[in-house]
């Protein structure tokens, strides 16, 4: 299999990219921070393959991204308070937000009964996830291989193993999301990002 290269000023980008997703593919686009390979969340083969190609151990979860607030019911349930006031202030951002775990979501998204959300800060990236519904998205490379940050790099890591790349020229890089537990009242940053502890404070 050829990986596909399009470029995200086709204006048909995103229908191409929806079309692999329909059929169990994986995509891989530019997020805010670096280039993200994604599945459907409700595909368990998509799910299955994008831990596959990636190498990912299934006792490592995947996080959801949204293309907006409305979309959270459909792969979270029982959101806490803190939650919702911190979404409404940091997305669309680097804030992966780990909530009770919606019953229809595949069970190997996550180990446990929680799931990471965030929305992206990135048009395209929103675009394509308002058209084809939440997305289970990692890292486009090899586990513990390099982040990628162009089209190049993750054909250089994945071709022929992923179906499309969204070339949306280079990303940003930086560090990756902060990462809060959300599913009590103790309130904990998983992995340090972007967003301090002492910003998250101040909302909540």
């Amino acid at each position: 299999m050829k990986t596909r290269i399009v470029s995200a000023a086709d204006p048909h980008a995103t229908d191409y990219a929806l079309d692999v997703i329909n059929h169990h593919g994986l995509v891989a686009f530019p997020t805010d921070t670096v280039y993200g390979l994604a599945a459907a969340v409700f595909d368990p083969a998509g799910v299955d393959r994008l831990y596959g190609v990636k190498g990912r151990n299934h006792t490592k979860a995947i996080a959801v991204l949204l293309a907006d607030p409305g979309q959270l019911d459909l792969v979270a349930r029982d959101l806490p308070a803190a939650a919702k006031k911190l979404a409404a202030k940091f997305w669309p951002g680097p804030l992966t937000l780990v909530v009770p775990r919606h019953p229809a979501i595949p069970e190997s998204l996550s180990a446990d009964e929680s799931i990471g959300v965030r929305i992206p800060d990135h048009d395209l990236a929103r675009k394509l996830i308002r058209l084809a519904g939440p997305l289970a998205v990692t890292s486009a490379n090899l586990s513990g291989a390099e982040n990628t940050r162009t089209a190049a790099e993750v054909l250089g890591q994945l071709e022929g193993r992923i179906d499309i790349v969204l070339d949306g020229g280079r990303t940003p890089g930086g560090l990756p999301s902060t990462v809060l537990d959300c599913r009590s009242e103790r309130l904990k940053i998983l992995r340090e990002g972007p967003i301090t502890m002492q910003e998250i404070a101040a909302v909540v």
